[in-house]
């Protein structure tokens, strides 16, 4: 989103403000699903921050649950974890039907091409033994890090890795004409405007100020 900032297509937000748990913040982990929005050229992005601690990978099934394509990031100074195979393997289990891969710290491997390309050939391989497409998948090999500090080559990386985004991961048929539906994936209160759920619309439309059904409480409630 930092990088997309500077084209006018997204809000910087900085690491604290993305992974908001207090756990999260003194361990430097994400835990819980976060979420956050941006631009490109193409398409306007919900994006799902997943944890990739192994300890909270139960936390992920929510967020992968609503995903259209996902981005796997995986570090080439430490290759595939054991988390990343559960990342792609729950993927595919929830319907996740393209991922592209980021390989993140490419910087502190300059001159050590073969080592990347090992992780690169073991994060394929992975995803083929799970259903993906191991072969076509785009890697981009990047640096977070490095992109946030304003250095151009990693910039332009993680532009690479968004127009990837854009092409491979296809964008998802809606059911526009049936009836509004949409399954609540959480609800929390707001100072001064009351109790709001969120989830993913899985069909129809809704309209501002239009009556909505919560079904599932005893008895059915209307909105």
């Amino acid at each position: 989103a930092t990088v997309l900032s500077k084209k006018g297509l997204a809000e910087a937000k900085d690491y604290a403000a993305i992974d908001n748990a207090p756990e999260e913040k003194a361990r430097g982990i994400t835990i819980n699903t976060s979420h956050i929005e941006y631009e490109t050229e193409k398409r306007h992005y919900a994006h799902v921050d997943c944890p990739g601690h192994a300890d909270y990978i139960k936390n992920m099934i929510t967020g992968a649950a609503q995903m259209d394509g996902a981005i796997l990031v995986v570090a080439a100074t430490d290759g595939a974890m054991p988390q990343t195979r559960e990342h792609i393997l729950l993927s595919k289990q929830v319907g996740v039907p393209r991922m592209v891969v980021f390989l993140n710290k490419c910087d502190m491997l300059k001159g050590e091409e073969e080592m990347i390309e090992l992780v690169e050939m073991e994060v394929r391989e992975l995803l083929s033994k799970y259903g993906f497409d191991g072969d076509n998948t785009p890697v981009i090999r990047g640096s977070a890090l490095e992109a946030l500090k304003g250095n151009k080559e990693y910039e332009d990386k993680i532009m690479e890795l968004m127009n990837a985004v854009d092409t491979w991961i296809q964008t998802p048929v809606k059911e526009f004409d049936k009836p509004f539906l949409m399954a609540v994936e959480d609800v929390f209160t707001i100072t001064g405007r009351g109790t709001v759920a969120t989830g993913r619309v899985e069909r129809g439309r809704l309209n501002l100020n239009e009556e909505v059904e919560i079904v599932g409480l005893h008895p059915t409630k209307k909105t």
